[in-house]
């Protein structure tokens, strides 16, 4: 089974007050086992455009990276993240080759 995949760019418009959106996804983060591969590093676009925050958080697979993004615990995190950033997100399920 194919491990899965949260991609997001983000534009933040509160960094202050999004420091509390980071400390509340840690819980469903946590609980579904999610891993950073790609946490808002430095990054150099190179075709098409993007927001200036891009991250990927690793999942067990699509199924529980769906649970996590549905989960009370994330929701409750994504309510403090909705009134300081913008963001696109996408779920997607990696390549076993």
């Amino acid at each position: 089974m194919p491990k899965a995949y949260w991609i997001a760019h983000v534009s933040v418009d509160d960094p202050a007050a999004y420091e509390a959106y980071r400390s509340a996804n840690a819980a469903a983060f946590s609980k579904y086992g999610a891993r950073f591969l790609v946490r808002g590093g430095q990054q150099t676009l190179v075709e098409g455009s993007l927001r200036p925050r891009c991250v990927v958080i690793e999942f067990a697979d699509l199924a529980t990276a769906q649970a996590c993004y549905d989960s009370p615990e994330y929701q409750a995190a994504k309510a403090l993240r909705d009134p300081v950033s913008t963001g696109d997100i996408a779920i997607v399920e990696g390549w076993d080759g």
